[in-house]
């Protein structure tokens, strides 16, 4: 069963290291220079989430109008 268990965790090791991940290796860089690409990455998630947001939420503004306006023209 170890055995297995060691395996298993030489292979995730070894894929791992062939990921591409979303920082500068270069042990130079500092900071959030090291982390540029991720925190832009996760800028742009960001703003998309605000746009379809406002976008869902106008909509939804838009349908609770008329269906008050139709339901108002019944009475």
């Amino acid at each position: 069963m170890f055995r297995k268990i060691s395996t298993f965790v030489g292979e995730v090791k070894s894929e791992l290291r062939k990921a591409s991940w979303p920082w500068d290796p270069d042990p130079k860089v500092k900071g959030f220079k090291k982390y540029k690409e991720l925190i832009d990455s996760t800028l742009v998630i960001l703003v998309a989430m605000i746009l379809l947001a406002a976008y869902v939420a106008l909509w939804d503004l838009i349908h609770q109008s008329v269906v008050s306006f139709l339901t108002a023209l019944g009475r």
